[in-house]
């Protein structure tokens, strides 16, 4: 086999390509030169079934290692037939391995052209993947979804470094309602089209779910997808015109570095989906980059979510509740505690769930993990009830969960299935909940205090919607936080804010539950409030629920 190829030949043959996959749009592309058996191949072949290179000599011998064993007698015919001469193409169906070993159902049409003297020079063709047909968004002609996970999934096995942005339409549901849905639709094909052409060839353009786009590129930085970006955003926020009417659309987007490949396809998906979360929620749309320094600590952290994201598929493996005593104020006796996740395994340590949950919250996973934690803290909390009869145990819950259709059904059959008492369970939200619609939250709080289940708003104090969201909810408790009282024995300040909380929440018919006691002073001071209910370290921590049980027995 003849390894040096004249370089017109190579420039001839990428020529040749271009044209081939032009009016192949959708296929596998292949061009080989039959004099020296070198061709080139689609880069979304060479990814999807893990092929060396777009450039290859002895293609067919390579091609028939990844053909189905049943299938490969026949191919290696038809190959031997094409380049004896005796045959002018082929038109067949085999089955073909992917690295991960399945097969994808594909059909091969080739073609023989042949050189003014009637000798065979080129044999050139298209494969159609019949599996990734259901890998292309028909609204805007991209690959969905499902192909943007193929593909990352083959960089993945390559340990091939790419750019992954996550880009998508804010405020999209305004266009459907005033304009209609087809509207709408013409506006995504429009974004779709303009995103295709800006990244020309430098990477890959894909449909996500809703409004949300992803680019894969391994010849762009973070720092020229960033650039990119805002050349993008600029573009869209100056506005441009669909049938007479002038649309301004303002974007958001993460930002993703794949070079570490002990991770998983959903593991960098959460990770994006987290940084695309910050930029809409946090940052008025500018692009957050998800960092993940190969050299450093981000990426000890990135191989630690993954293990942690994967315990949760191996039935919540590592995950531990943990539990800290919440005490009346005037008795000081035990009336409940607040359950805690931790993460543990011997390579790691204890995680705790500042370092896991705020990027969890945004996996498909994650409903799953939060529904171990209420039932785990239900069948241990009962355990304590013929001891305590009053015990009320609070489970922590993210916006994530509250949005969901089935949340409220969810924690009535969790009920049901436990045998706990509804009024001896508090679900808290946080101040983040302001991301939420009202009236799905009050409509959620409503149907379940119905049922006797009590609700707390966790970190009072810290979001500047706090005070908006007690006038809106129907709530039972509120949770002072720790920043407004740490300082409480010499800051006159605080104790003045702790006043005026405690009565703003008493207004609301709510109790006050003041977080972070640690001394006897602090408890002192606030004995003085309209306080119900104290936690903190002074009266005990975070503890597995068997030593909680030994303490307070």
């Amino acid at each position: 086999m003849n390894k040096s190829v004249p370089q017109e030949v190579k420039t001839r043959l990428d020529s040749l390509f271009e044209a081939f996959s032009i009016i192949a749009e959708g296929t596998y592309v292949y061009l080989c030169n039959m004099k020296y058996d070198y061709s080139r191949w689609s880069e979304s072949a060479v990814t999807t079934f893990g092929l060396p290179s777009e450039y290859m000599f002895a293609a067919g011998d390579i091609w028939e290692e990844h053909i189905h064993p049943e299938d490969r007698d026949s191919y290696h015919k038809s190959i031997e037939a094409i380049f004896s001469g005796s045959d002018n193409g082929h038109d067949m169906q085999y089955r073909a391995r992917k690295p991960d070993g399945e097969y994808e159902v594909c059909t091969c049409r080739g073609v023989v052209v042949r050189d003014e003297n009637g000798e065979p020079e080129y044999f050139g063709g298209a494969i159609r993947n019949h599996g990734a047909q259901g890998q292309m968004d028909t609204l805007v002609g991209l690959r969905n979804q499902y192909g943007f996970f193929e593909d990352l999934k083959g960089h993945i096995l390559k340990n091939h470094t790419v750019c992954i942005s996550m880009v998508g339409l804010a405020h999209f549901t305004e266009i459907n309602e005033i304009y209609g849905y087809l509207f709408g639709n013409q506006v995504l094909q429009r974004f779709g089209r303009y995103l295709f052409d800006g990244t020309g060839n430098r990477g890959h353009v894909y449909r996500l779910d809703g409004t949300k786009f992803a680019i894969i590129t391994s010849t762009m930085s973070a720092k020229e997808l960033t650039a990119d970006y805002e050349k993008l955003r600029t573009h869209f926020r100056d506005g441009f015109e669909i049938d007479g009417r002038h649309i301004i659309l303002d974007l958001n987007a993460g930002l993703f570095t794949l070079d570490n490949f002990s991770i998983d396809v959903q593991t960098v998906y959460t990770c994006l989906n987290f940084a695309y979360s910050e930029s809409k929620l946090r940052r008025q749309g500018d692009i957050v980059e998800f960092f993940t320094d190969s050299n450093g600590e981000d990426k000890k952290r990135l191989e630690k979510l993954n293990v942690i994201r994967v315990s949760i598929t191996q039935n919540f493996e590592n995950f531990h509740l943990y539990y800290q005593p919440v005490i009346e104020a005037s008795s000081e006796r035990l009336i409940g505690a607040e359950a805690l996740i931790r993460w543990k395994n011997e390579a790691y340590g204890m995680v705790p769930p500042d370092h896991f949950i705020p990027v969890l919250e945004r996996d498909s996973l994650f409903p799953q993990l939060g529904r171990w934690i209420l039932r785990t803290a239900l069948i241990d909390a009962k355990r304590i009830l013929p001891l305590c009869p009053d015990f009320v145990i609070n489970v922590n819950l993210s916006y994530t969960q509250l949005e969901r259709p089935d949340f409220t059904d969810s924690v009535i059959g969790l009920l049901e299935d436990t045998g706990f008492p509804a009024q001896n369970l508090c679900l808290e939200i946080t101040e983040r909940c302001r991301l939420l619609d009202l009236k799905l939250l009050r409509n959620v709080i409503t149907a379940l205090r119905a049922r006797g289940v009590r609700f707390a708003l966790d970190d009072f104090g810290t979001g500047f919607s706090s005070i908006g969201i007690i006038t809106e909810l129907p709530l039972d408790t509120v949770k002072i936080d720790r920043s407004f009282v740490i300082r409480i024995e010499e800051d006159d300040l605080q104790r003045r804010l702790v006043r005026h909380f405690a009565d703003v929440a008493a207004t609301f018919g709510a109790k006050v539950c003041v977080e972070g006691i640690e001394t006897p002073g602090m408890r002192d001071i606030l004995l003085k409030y309209d306080v119900y209910s104290l936690q903190g370290y002074y009266y005990g921590k975070p503890m597995p629920f068997d030593s909680f049980l030994e303490k307070f027995h």
